[in-house]
């Protein structure tokens, strides 16, 4: 049985047991390490490790000795529960003694699951397991993970209830970071939460959120953006102490006004823009840079980002004008560019 859309996900969650074997393949590692994880997990229940109920084999090895597979499809555990016998890094090569183990697979025998790569239409694994009664196969691609899974590890985290505000921006987010990263950030989440019986907010969402700039980079920036000419001079001290370099400030600030710039030319609004950028902007900082960007307006924004290209070329040329002064200069230009002088 070949499964597709959702009922992937819907079926690695809760594998059926009474099913012979299960084939995870996909060209990204990662991902189908996730995958198997959680469908052995439900299989097995707790403690499969500890148990001896889970038997791991690499599938270079079987290939030397195709017999240990039926031996440990066939034995009979110390501790009572059901049994995995996992077979990894399969290739096509194993194939026949894969389809050799499921002809003489009986109800009460460990359950197979096998992962491999990439495997193309004419794979001997995919043309064993797909038109298979009992077997099933799942294709796991760069798909983001959907509000169904993201839900289901939320769950497991302990949170159970989820706003749909929250559960829009982490859906963003899972777009942006890898499976096991947005899974880390679940988990983060989850202990952030634990006996808080309020509801998950956005801002906390972004809390949690990897951090894509250093916070008094950040700060810095924000004070050009906003305007606070005031507060720059102990801000660009401050970064100077942190050994931040002007290359590094100016494309920081570069990329700052660009996201501005999207945001206010797009045709959703700034807050639409800003989370189609890659990382996504959530929470706070997201509503701060959308009031930004409306305060700027699109051809103000250019002519900010004129000045930082022009900025950055300096740094990168000939000139023996003192850099980090340079790159302060034109941080204060966009202050006053932007009306402010606070």
């Amino acid at each position: 049985m070949n499964l597709k859309g959702g009922e992937i996900a819907r079926y690695l969650a809760r594998p059926d047991p009474a099913r012979p074997a299960l084939l995870i393949y996909g060209p990204d590692t990662m991902r189908v390490a996730l995958k198997r994880a959680e469908a052995v997990a439900s299989l097995t229940g707790p403690n499969a490790d500890q148990e001896m109920r889970l038997t791991r084999m690499v599938g270079s090895d079987l290939r030397k000795d195709p017999a240990t597979l039926m031996d440990a499809i066939k034995e009979v555990g110390f501790f009572p529960g059901p049994r995995v016998v996992l077979v990894e890094d399969a290739s096509d090569a194993v194939a026949d003694t894969i389809a050799a183990a499921l002809a003489e697979w009986r109800a009460g025998d460990a359950v197979m699951v096998v992962t491999a790569g990439n495997l193309s239409k004419s794979s001997a694994l995919r043309k064993l397991f797909e038109p298979h009664r009992e077997a099933v196969a799942a294709a796991i691609y760069d798909d983001p993970p959907g509000e169904d899974e993201i839900a289901r590890w939320l769950a497991d985290a302990g949170l159970h209830q989820v706003p749909r505000d929250a559960m829009r921006d982490l859906a963003t987010l899972a777009r942006a970071l890898d499976p096991g990263d947005l899974r880390q950030v679940i988990e983060k989440i989850g202990l952030y939460k634990f006996d808080d019986p309020a509801p998950l907010t956005p801002d906390e969402v972004a809390l949690m959120a990897p951090a894509t700039i250093e916070a008094d980079l950040d700060a810095t920036i924000h004070a050009s953006a906003e305007g606070k000419t005031a507060d720059l001079g102990l801000l660009m001290r401050r970064i100077e102490s942190q050994g931040v370099s002007p290359v590094t400030l100016c494309i920081a600030a570069q990329r700052h006004f660009r996201a501005l710039h999207a945001a206010a030319t797009d045709p959703g609004g700034p807050v639409a823009g800003l989370m189609r950028q890659r990382p996504p902007v959530f929470g706070p900082r997201r509503d701060r840079m959308a009031r930004q960007a409306q305060s700027w307006g699109a051809m103000k924004l250019e002519e900010a980002l004129h000045h930082l290209i022009e900025t950055d070329l300096t740094l990168r040329s000939s000139s023996r004008a003192p850099q980090m002064a340079l790159v302060e200069r034109a941080l204060i230009r966009l202050s006053h560019l932007s009306g402010g002088r606070r």
